[in-house]
């Protein structure tokens, strides 16, 4: 597998008045082409930045930013905004879907907003869901809402997918099979999968685990033989 993202001494700085805050200082990390990689780190260590940046939500203060053979960090905001639409799937801890808007229709929302995507119920077969696609959010459990989410982020066939807490919400047995979706991304449909999480069990699932601390990568780790998400002892 090839280097899908490498990060280049980057660093990110806020600057609110006259306070300047440094989120992220000195990252280098290589993120290959269909890994499921996992940061952890405490709250406020630079994980959600790490985050943006990956996704291109956010623009480093400095260092290279390369997706694939090209420099993100060159990007003005019109290409930084197709880099977003075409090769970034994001999955948030809480599901975003339109209140009014059927399965159906929230997945199939991607291609109103001038996104190609796969047909919407193929990618809600992929979550399991095709037999709930004229239901609304609110007739929908949690797991089901974030699968629909799911749905929605890989209907448009990114390259990337960016997944922020994305079991946070859910009970056990749910949060279970959401990482099994996940985790199939990336060894059945060699996605690359970026998860940022707290809990430091679904290290377990990862092929690499990034460290992050005090605003930089402390360390990373490949893990030899990565479980199943439904072996997990959570």
């Amino acid at each position: 597998m090839g280097a899908l993202i490498v990060f280049e001494n980057v660093g990110k700085i806020y600057q609110t008045g006259s306070i300047t805050y440094e989120a992220l200082h000195d990252v280098n990390l290589t993120i290959d082409e269909g890994e499921l990689v996992v940061i952890l780190g405490p709250s406020g260590a630079g994980k959600s930045t790490l985050l943006n940046l990956l996704g291109g939500l956010d623009a480093a203060t400095s260092g290279r930013i390369i997706f694939g053979d090209e420099e993100l960090t060159s990007f003005d905001d019109t290409r930084l905004g197709k880099f977003r639409a075409l090769d970034v799937g994001i999955i948030f801890q809480f599901y975003n879907l339109v209140p009014t808007l059927t399965t159906y229709e929230n997945v199939e929302l991607m291609e109103e907003l001038g996104i190609s995507i796969m047909d919407p119920m193929k990618a809600l077969e992929m979550v399991g869901l095709a037999d709930k696609k004229d239901s609304f959010p609110s007739q929908m459990s949690g797991g089901q809402q974030q699968r629909v989410s799911i749905a929605r982020a890989l209907a448009k066939q990114p390259r990337l997918l960016l997944c922020d807490e994305p079991t946070g919400a859910l009970d056990t047995n749910t949060g279970r099979e959401v990482l099994k979706i996940l985790q199939d991304q990336s060894r059945i449909y060699n996605k690359t999968v970026v998860m940022v999480t707290h809990n430091a069990l679904f290290a377990e699932v990862a092929d690499k685990v990034v460290y992050v601390k005090n605003g930089t990568v402390e360390n990373i780790e490949m893990v030899g033989s990565p479980k199943d998400a439904y072996d997990l002892d959570w």
